[in-house]
């Protein structure tokens, strides 16, 4: 339910909202407007967990980083070197990528 830093994300702080307001007042609008709100939440974890698009986004900024690790560590090396190093990361992404396709949904 919680980021990596312990906050709610945006949708889920909506909906804490929502579910706190309907708690307290208990009437037929603020129960739909706390259904519509985690159906909008339920159906984006679903998207994401069968396009596995969060999990590309993340294996993007871990090639990225990567990369950009490598280069910090090593301010002298070639481009030959670096070259190396973007290829291996690129191919590591790449697999990562593809590996989805055979990854369970749930």
């Amino acid at each position: 339910m919680f980021g990596s830093g312990g906050e709610m994300s945006n949708a889920q702080l909506l909906q804490q909202m929502a579910l706190l307001r309907w708690l307290s007042s208990q009437n037929d609008a603020d129960r739909r407007m706390l259904a519509a709100l985690t159906g909008v939440q339920v159906g984006r974890e679903l998207l994401n967990r069968v396009t596995g698009q969060d999990k590309v986004d993340a294996y993007k900024r871990e090639c990225i980083f990567s990369i950009a690790e490598f280069i910090r560590q090593n301010p002298r090396a070639s481009q030959a070197q670096i070259n190396t190093e973007v290829e291996k990361s690129v191919v590591l992404f790449a697999a990562r990528v593809k590996a989805l396709e055979t990854a369970p949904l749930f």
